[in-house]
């Protein structure tokens, strides 16, 4: 007998359901979330886990950080502003050689 392939909202998953998760995900899914594509452009996040019975792909919430986004010109520009800095300061390793 083949197993049923389900899809269901984390909001809406049965208490079997959640346990087979925590299981299969002790340290959060966060790593594990995929991207679900649907009719035309549309798509959802979702995680899959298999209980006895069914294999579910369930449903999950994202939030996506877009606060940190810079583009390439300007990650560029703060990595080569980093380098100049870097060549400013002196070397503080001249006093071990006068140790005895």
């Amino acid at each position: 007998m083949e197993r049923k392939r389900l899809v269901v909202s984390y909001s809406n998953v049965s208490p079997e359901v959640l346990e087979a998760i925590r299981l299969k995900y002790p340290m959060g899914y966060s790593n594990h979330v995929i991207k679900v594509k649907t009719k035309g452009d549309e798509f959802f996040y979702a995680i899959t886990v298999d209980t006895a019975d069914a294999s579910y792909l369930v449903k999950v919430p994202v939030k996506i950080d877009s606060k940190g986004s810079l583009n390439e010109e300007e990650n560029l520009d703060d990595v080569n502003n980093e380098k100049e800095s870097e060549e400013n300061f002196q070397d503080n390793d001249q006093g071990d050689d006068n140790e005895e």
